[in-house]
């Protein structure tokens, strides 16, 4: 009898076009939601980020205590991430005056340290490894990292003159150039994965920025909250649309007749 691979031992989608697509819309989400409560609802940084960390709390100790993979969950958890993501690097780069490029290498680092740590204990740091809760904190912690991260990132570029519509255009060359390596070098697939990861984010961000922005300042002159509501529309859809199953998981097998 064959051995085939148990797909239901990971939490986590297989990583497909679908999935990048759907990564954008959130992260995207993330930061117009996250400017919806803290700037045109007026609530402050401070008190969005608790909302969006207590938020985090619940669909995280969700995912977590799930025993099999649920893409509606698993994605609830990826933009609370980048919603609770956008306003802590928003609190800590203006309302404590780190400003922007203080915040992103700092946040930089912390994924750095997550990344090694996480491979110091465990030997990988590939998300096909993410089948038990220890590695799954790990997971998530770098996730959390890089949503903080790329916010900040974007922000920094689009300041030093590149503006949101020249920023989000370097980030999709970098982007590219990530895919290219992936599908035409030996380049480690984990490495390319976590760098488009923490790409995303930023690309994201900066499209977003754009949204409220007046036509005559090459905007489209969309309130945040009209924004937000469009962008969970879409991502639900996708979700729906492209297919969503457990990626692939080298270390547990069963047997099949």
């Amino acid at each position: 009898m064959p051995n085939v691979i148990d797909r239901h031992a990971s939490k986590v989608p297989e990583v497909t076009l679908g999935f990048w697509i759907i990564k954008i819309f959130a992260t995207t989400l993330g930061e117009v939601g996250g400017n919806a409560v803290t700037l045109t609802l007026g609530l402050g940084y401070l008190v969005g980020t608790a909302i969006f960390s207590a938020a985090l709390f619940v669909v995280l100790a969700a995912q977590i205590k799930a025993k099999r993979f649920h893409a509606f969950l698993y994605w609830a958890v990826i933009t609370a991430t980048t919603l609770t993501g956008t306003t802590l690097a928003d609190f800590f780069d203006r309302s404590l005056g780190i400003g922007y490029l203080g915040g992103s290498l700092s946040l930089f680092t912390l994924v750095i340290l997550t990344l090694g740590v996480w491979y110091w204990s465990l030997g990988s740091v590939s998300i096909e490894t993410v089948t038990s809760p220890k590695v799954e904190a790990f997971y998530w912690a770098t996730i959390m990292f890089s949503q903080t991260l790329g916010t900040a990132l974007g922000d920094w570029m689009a300041d030093t003159g590149l503006g949101y519509h020249g920023s989000a255009l370097v980030i999709a060359v970098a982007l590219a150039i990530t895919a290219a390596l992936y599908f035409f070098t030996a380049v480690s697939h984990t490495l390319l994965f976590w760098a488009a990861f923490v790409l995303t984010r930023p690309l994201g961000a900066t499209i977003a920025n754009s949204f409220d922005k007046p036509l005559a300042n090459g905007g489209l002159a969309v309130s945040d909250l009209s924004a937000s509501a469009v962008l969970t529309v879409l991502m639900i859809i996708c979700i729906l649309v492209f297919p969503q199953r457990p990626g692939k998981h080298p270390g547990q097998q069963v047997q099949t007749s």
